[in-house]
């Protein structure tokens, strides 16, 4: 888990920096299953904070990385 300072304001709002290839995967499989990223983003942390171990991400088709997808090919 990254520990590092990261400024919190009080309001409602959470920032994050990916991976702009991720972020565009995220966003291409949540528009294929007609999710927001909000509704998506608050139902795991509902899931997290009930203490599941692992966060599930319940997408159809799972999304799986770009790099992933060239690597087992690059190993076929």
């Amino acid at each position: 888990m990254e520990q590092n300072s990261m400024a919190r304001g009080v309001s409602g709002r959470i920032v994050i920096e990916i991976n702009p290839d991720i972020k565009q995967e995220l966003y291409e499989q949540l528009m294929v299953n007609n999710v927001s990223l909000k509704s998506w983003f608050l139902e795991n942390v509902e899931s997290f904070l009930k203490g599941k171990q692992q966060l599930t991400l319940s997408l159809t088709p799972p999304i799986i990385s770009k790099e992933k997808v060239d690597n087992e090919r690059a190993s076929a």
